[in-house]
């Protein structure tokens, strides 16, 4: 399936692919200060896992650094 972004400019797609190449990373941050905060008021790996749509075993493999 090809997508189109409405523009046959290839700077246009370049720039719309750092873009959404930094959203990723901001969000990815966002995500990892939100599960810390959820851990520290008590949440579950099971509950923050339910809220983000995974398991709590991705959940806690993935921050199981964060406590």
């Amino acid at each position: 399936m090809k997508v189109s972004l409405g523009t046959d400019d290839g700077d246009d797609v370049v720039s719309e692919l750092a873009a959404v190449s930094e959203a990723k990373r901001v969000l990815a941050r966002r995500e990892e200060v939100a599960v810390r905060r959820a851990r520290n008021r008590g949440l579950s790996w099971a509950e923050i896992g339910t809220l983000l749509g995974v398991t709590r075993q991705s959940m806690h493999r993935k921050y199981r650094r964060v406590g």
